[in-house]
């Protein structure tokens, strides 16, 4: 089920079943020839292949920190920038982040294929370093919201190459997993951003805040240093014309692979790309662009990306993130900075549990499940907030006592952290897996501008919605947005799970591939058994 273009191997897959079957001798000459194309998957990955995807990461946690580090600073920053922020400064430094990263993943999206993977983290690395420097010596506020729009550079172009980086290098069994692990590390920078700002707080120095903000330069400055232990992208190697170092690098992460499986491997690439390779290289952002518009199977690639990205930003979630301990503390609870910790930590775990589960059961079965979760938590928040006495001007709770509502709300929220975080927060990050090699930069750049474009409606808008249309109109907004994206996964989204990126192209040449996609799922099961019986045999 994987390539057009296939003449010399006599492969075609856009048939129904029995067709298939009777171009060839056999179903087992099929899987024979199925085998020789995709061998290298079977072989072991080397621990080279996950030690890469780890270091990559650090990236993520970048993306972590500065989202976990903002909650906690704006109720502890005081009057150290000149006066108490308003709530339209905190939606603004909070939202300058989200578009410096729009900026910045478009950036990456332009040099990504011209200069490789690496180049663009190197930058970001460098970029996150001088926001966090402004940020920490600000003292008003023009400063520090340059500093955040400085490191969202930094941050949005880690966001959209880092994930793209690890979805070309990673075997195709363990692809999922490994840009969960990504993803784990956002939630990780997250949950630790978060406990600091929380220990912070407890200082006595109202300077305090600036330790939590300097902190997050680390990470950069590690990520940048062990990059330089980590090889390119075999498919950009190969994009440019470098297939013997392209081959050095599959020996790398595939050491157990035959000459024959790697250059298989690489003809599977070339193939794939045979008519891109020199546009990657050499047509303008413009005809790249215009590529995804203009070609329908494409254009179902990348919008079915976007969608979910846009679904997990427009959920609110990021609400959370950005305004934990500003939500705690409009609700009654006094020390709000800890008890947003609490959300953090129920993030990170539930990153895990995706980890665990999201290329064994799938993407789809994943987002099914877990997007009703969050609906159905967002109506329920939505009525509990009706029954707690706020204040839409203040925003202040107007009651001395918590009450049930309130517990209800808190114990909702971390559900709905717990679903979010084991769906849609990482099966965003994977959609990279199906987008076409020949505009995978540029279509990851427009997956990543849709997330940081979202990000930036949530943001800057979530305490004027409270105000406007209520806590409880707020979040019945966000319940509406999940549930179109339920209703567009149930009909839209298929499940690629295992399929080698070469392959994946095939589905949206089929609409949007759902029964495309679940017809290879069973036909890759039935074959992988027919080849695990021939190794047996041999």
């Amino acid at each position: 089920m994987a390539y057009h273009g296939a003449d010399e191997k006599n492969i075609k897959f856009d048939e129904t079943s029995s067709e298939k079957i009777d171009k060839i001798d056999t179903a087992r000459d099929h899987a024979d020839q199925l085998t020789e194309l995709f061998g290298i998957e079977a072989t072991a990955a080397s621990k080279a292949a996950w030690l890469i995807s780890m270091v990559v990461s650090l990236g993520g946690l970048l993306f972590g920190y500065d989202t976990g580090y903002i909650s906690s600073v704006l109720v502890t920053i005081g009057t150290s920038l000149g006066h108490e922020l308003t709530s339209s400064e905190q939606e603004l430094v909070t939202s300058l982040t989200s578009g410096g990263a729009l900026i910045g993943a478009v950036g990456a999206g332009l040099t990504a294929d011209r200069f490789g993977r690496k180049m663009p983290i190197w930058s970001a690395c460098v970029v996150f370093c001088i926001g966090t420097l402004l940020q920490t010596a600000a003292f008003h506020v023009p400063q520090f919201a340059i500093g955040r729009f400085v490191v969202g550079l930094g941050v949005g172009s880690a966001a959209m190459v880092c994930p793209l980086y690890i979805s070309e290098l990673a075997p195709a069994k363990y692809r999922g997993r490994m840009i969960a692990f990504n993803n784990m590390s956002v939630t990780f920078g997250q949950l630790f951003a978060s406990a600091l700002g929380a220990a912070f707080a407890q200082a006595k120095s109202t300077q305090a805040w600036r330790a939590t903000v300097g902190i997050g330069g680390a990470p950069a400055i590690l990520l940048a240093i062990l990059l330089f232990f980590c090889p390119e992208s075999p498919r950009q190697l190969i994009a440019h014309d470098k297939a013997d170092e392209a081959s050095r690098v599959l020996l790398r992460i595939y050491p157990t692979s035959t000459e024959e499986q790697r250059r298989a491997k690489i003809a599977s690439v070339e193939m794939s790309i045979h008519e891109a390779t020199q546009t990657m290289v050499e047509d303008s952002i413009w005809k790249t662009v215009t590529r995804i518009f203009t070609t329908p199977s494409t254009f179902r690639a990348v919008a079915t990306a976007c969608v979910i990205m846009a679904v997990s930003q427009l959920s609110g979630f990021n609400t959370l993130m950005y305004y934990s301990a500003t939500l705690f503390k409009i609700v009654g609870f006094n020390n709000a900075t800890a008890v947003a910790i609490t959300v953090s930590a129920t993030n990170f775990v539930f990153s895990i549990v995706n980890l665990v589960i999201v290329d064994k059961f799938g993407r789809r079965i994943i987002l099914l499940v877990t997007v009703f979760g969050m609906t159905s938590c967002l109506l329920i928040a939505a009525v509990a907030f009706h029954y707690i006495p706020i204040d839409t001007h203040t925003l202040e709770v107007q009651s001395d006592e918590i009450g049930w509502p309130g517990y209800l709300l808190i114990a909702i929220i971390i559900l709905f952290v717990g679903f979010f975080s084991a769906g849609v927060a990482t099966i965003a990050w994977i959609g990279t897996e199906l987008i076409p090699m020949e505009v995978r930069a540029v279509g990851t750049m427009l997956n990543t501008v849709t997330c940081w474009s979202t990000n930036i409606i949530i943001a800057s808008t979530f305490l004027s919605m409270m105000k406007g249309i209520t806590p409880s109109g707020a979040f019945g907004f966000y319940c509406g947005i999940c549930f179109f994206g339920w209703f567009f996964i149930v009909f839209c989204y298929p499940e690629v799970k295992g399929m080698p990126l070469e392959a994946v192209r095939e589905v949206f040449a089929h609409g949007f591939g759902v029964r495309y996609a679940n017809q290879w799922q069973k036909e890759n099961r039935e074959f992988a058994k027919m080849n695990t019986q021939q190794s047996f045999a041999h």
